[in-house]
């Protein structure tokens, strides 16, 4: 069929040759004619050549053009009919209709220039009869001049005419370019081409080698190649260094694992690098398969030939490049890292405007990433800490199990990755923890329930990969969701199973001292063993006596599980320290509340008690010195029988030391009522509160630690307080050592009250009074030498006594002062309340102004 057409199409040809030569010359159109043959071929070559207009093909706008010359050259009428014509012409489409519309009318209008030329004497340079002269001069002076004219005419037109070459003038170029090329190279493209890829592979090609002083590829300079290809071959070859680069980590990687330097995030970044490899190979596949075709010709059509040769190479080698340049970037950085710290790194080079390199480093990122995720998952809900190589921002070591929650694992700042926040780090280590104290410490198996709803919640998988880079919105989801609900477990297990709330009011009731029966019995029963020396103190008789304080008092109906807990502690003692010295309780917390409850926190206490204790101490004393200082009628049968100065003497003493008992009264029992109520009862309000709103163990151990540091600071017990607490402990001796004078005084007076009734019988009674001579023979004896000699001795007696109430006196109203003087420059707010309560009436205040 094809044959036929262009059997049909010489025909036609041979036929309009015919009849354009035989309008000038019938001779000439005869088909042995030389001129025939010769017009003949030349309408054949234009036919055939390859040699297209530069102009766009459009229409529209030669239809424009024609319509437009025809109106300049004043034939409105048949620019009218043309563009009637046009539209017709365009609006016929389907079968039977033109297809190259706009070749058709540009053949038009050349042939429209042509006859004008023709008509104008210059028929002989256009028309086939005028094809044959042989005057080569004349016939190219005449090309060059219709050449311009034909620009200048198809410029004004629109349309730009390209010149025919008749002597292929074009081809002669090309084929001497080419020669001139082959001088110039001593090797051909193709080779190089080919060079090029081997080396792309890491692979020496025959010319082009890797140059270890240049650390690249380079082509040898004893090839002799211009320097355009020696430039491009270079920058083609970059490919191949980047490539030697990224393989080479990737076995050296490889061939360590599993050493921990690597790891499982390393493999990964290794697994995805080799993948990306695997595409690369594709291509240079596909490139070397284009390589074995020749390079045409430039003179051949070469536009859409599939060959491949430098310039193509740089095309093709656009993207990998991109792609290669940052692998080999990422390989520099992540050399010496590994796990978190890999991802993080890599992640900061997804940061990117480019499509292509974001596309690419998420792709990449979700596979390096991925067992780092598959940690965080198996974490969060299994509790499972899945990290061979150290890579998780999550450690753990191994504690004893009350040191699990605040030892056993902890943040590590250098692997936690930059797309995962402090804050839901912080989750992530909380949430996995509970798990583990729940598993550990609790012997609970509920949290699993608890994951198993999280999970429902945020709508994620629990398979293996079903968290990955990019997905941040489900991980905290996630996260979130565990967190709530296991961290609710947790606390719900701490309140109901090991009921921590009553364990904490009786840490209070009995360590505080809150429970006031209890501690009074104690003290009442304990305080003659606690006077004996510390060595001589049976650390079993205390504790009997502890059980007896306790079913004596309403301490008896707690739960015998608190009651368990609570024992005697003989703290350290050394030579000369009383049993008062030494004392203590403890409370014995257990797993697991020995995790709020630790050995520090318990130190504390201690130091809690000891204070209160010693506070207890000081006001039993002085209880006990009201009930020996109150009036009764002994006191009051002594005042009759004693001469009327001495009777002023011992009203003044004992008036003395009653004003400064109310003194040492007032002070402790409101510095007692500040302790009780200021401190410790408005703490445990607040602690209490902060109980009720705690979400988790860790809120739950912030607002026991809060609670113990208000008790401390407040107290006087802190570091800020030592020097007020040490002037306190000072009044407090002082306290007791007027207690023990107090006793002596009293007894004294007894032992007066006794004498002078054993005086005024002597003389009633003989025999009393020979009894009364033995007795009176004892050295010490008042009434040994006789009434005069006992008022005397008890006037000096009451003397001493006051000499010493005064010294006490003096001495207690220094250390008050000097305590309430620093009281207004401490640094917690609440020890203003005690200044209050201790100067409610500016009793001191005005009584140091005075001094």
């Amino acid at each position: 069929m094809e044959e036929e057409d262009q059997r049909k199409v010489t025909d036609l040809v041979i036929e309009v040759v015919r009849r354009l030569l035989s309008q000038q010359n019938p001779q000439n159109a005869s088909p042995n004619s030389p001129h025939f043959s010769q017009s003949l071929r030349y309408a054949l070559r234009i036919l055939s050549s390859r040699l297209t207009p530069s102009v766009s093909p459009d229409a529209d706008a030669v239809a424009e053009s024609i319509k437009r010359r025809l109106a300049t050259q004043g034939n409105s009428s048949d620019a009218l009919t043309f563009a009637d014509l046009y539209t017709k012409f365009a609006s016929k489409n389907g079968p039977g209709s033109v297809n190259n519309k706009w070749a058709v009318l540009y053949l038009l209008k050349i042939i429209s220039e042509d006859r004008k030329n023709a008509i104008s004497g210059m028929d002989s340079l256009v028309f086939l009869p005028n094809l044959g002269l042989n005057d080569d001069e004349m016939g190219n002076d005449l090309r060059v001049l219709n050449a311009k004219e034909n620009r200048e005419k198809a410029w004004k037109n629109g349309v730009l005419l390209v010149s025919k070459d008749p002597e292929n003038l074009r081809e002669i170029s090309f084929r001497e370019f080419g020669n001139l090329v082959e001088e110039e190279n001593e090797v051909t493209e193709e080779v190089l081409v080919r060079d090029v890829l081997y080396a792309c592979q890491g692979i020496d090609g025959k010319y082009v080698k890797f140059d270890s002083n240049l650390d690249g590829y380079a082509l040898s300079d004893l090839i002799k190649v211009p320097r355009a290809t020696r430039t491009i071959v270079r920058k083609l070859c970059e490919l191949g260094w980047l490539f030697r680069k990224v393989k080479g980590y990737i076995s050296e990687s490889m061939d360590r694992f599993p050493a921990e330097d690597v790891g499982t995030v390393g493999q990964a970044f290794c697994a995805a690098l080799q993948d990306e490899l695997s595409e690369y190979y594709k291509l240079l596949a596909v490139l070397e398969a284009q390589s074995t075709n020749p390079i045409p010709l430039v003179s051949e059509n070469a536009s859409s030939g599939n060959y491949l040769s430098l310039r193509r190479l740089s095309v093709w080698f656009a993207e990998p490049m991109v792609k290669m340049r940052l692998m080999a970037i990422l390989v520099d950085k992540c050399k010496a890292l590994r796990g978190g710290a890999m991802a993080g790194a890599i992640h900061l080079h997804a940061q990117h405007g480019d499509p292509l390199v974001h596309d690419f480093m998420r792709r990449l990122l979700r596979r390096v990433c991925s067992p780092l995720f598959e940690m965080v998952r198996s974490w969060v809900l299994e509790g499972e800490l899945e990290d061979i190589f150290a890579e998780f921002f999550i450690v753990g070591q191994p504690v004893k199990a009350e040191s699990l929650w605040r030892e056993g694992y902890r943040l590590h700042a250098g692997m936690l990755p930059l797309f995962i926040s402090q804050s839901i780090a912080q989750r992530i280590l909380r949430t996995g923890k509970s798990i583990n104290f729940l598993r550990v410490c609790c012997d609970d198996r509920g949290w699993a329930d608890a994951a198993t709803e999280a999970v429902a919640a945020a709508g994620v998988t629990t398979r293996r990969g079903g968290l990955g880079y990019g997905e941040t919105d489900a991980l905290e989801s996630l996260v979130m969701e565990a967190a709530k609900r296991i961290d609710k477990h947790l606390l719900d297990v701490i309140y109901k199973r090991y009921k921590f709330k009553e364990h904490c009011l009786a840490i209070k009731r009995y360590l505080l001292l809150g429970q006031g029966d209890f501690v009074q019995y104690l003290m009442d029963i304990v305080g003659p063993e606690l006077s004996e020396p510390a060595n001589t103190i049976s650390s079993f008789k205390l504790a009997g006596l502890l059980e007896s304080a306790i079913r004596s008092s309403n301490a008896q109906y707690d739960d015998p599980d608190i009651l368990d807990r609570l024992r005697v502690k003989m703290m350290p003692h050394g030579t000369g320290d009383r049993g008062w010295d030494v004392f203590s309780l403890e409370y014995d917390a257990r797993v697991p509340l020995d995790t709020v409850f630790t050995e520090s926190v318990m130190t504390r206490y201690l130091r809690i008690f000891n204070f209160l204790w010693k506070l207890r101490r000081v006001e039993h004393a002085l209880i006990g010195a009201w009930k020996t200082m109150k009036p009764n009628c002994l006191t009051s049968h002594v005042y009759t029988k004693l001469q009327h100065a001495v009777k002023l003497q011992l009203l003044s003493t004992l008036r003395r030391c009653q004003v400064l008992w109310d003194e040492m009264n007032h002070f402790v029992t409101n510095l007692q009522y500040y302790i009780m109520f200021e401190v410790l009862e408005v703490s445990w309000s607040n602690f209490s509160n902060e109980m009720e709103v705690a979400k988790d163990l860790d809120d739950l151990l912030a607002a026991h630690e809060k609670y113990l540091y208000s008790i401390v600071e407040k107290s006087l017990l802190g570091e800020r307080s030592q020097t007020l607490y040490k002037s306190l402990f000072v009044l407090f001796d002082l306290i007791l050592q007027f207690r023990s004078h107090a006793d002596r005084f009293y007894e004294g007076i007894h032992e007066l009250q006794a004498r002078t009734a054993e005086s005024s019988l002597s003389s009633q009674d003989k025999n009393k009074s020979r009894q009364t001579k033995d007795k009176s023979s004892e050295p010490g004896s008042w009434i040994r030498e006789g009434r005069k000699a006992l008022t005397q001795r008890a006037s000096e007696f009451l003397q001493n006594m006051g000499q010493e109430l005064d010294a006490l006196a003096t001495e207690y109203k220094s250390l008050l002062e000097g305590f309430l003087t620093e009281l207004p420059v401490q640094q917690h707010v609440d020890l203003k309340f005690l200044l209050f309560r201790l100067d409610f009436t500016e009793f001191y205040t005005r009584q140091h102004a005075t001094m």
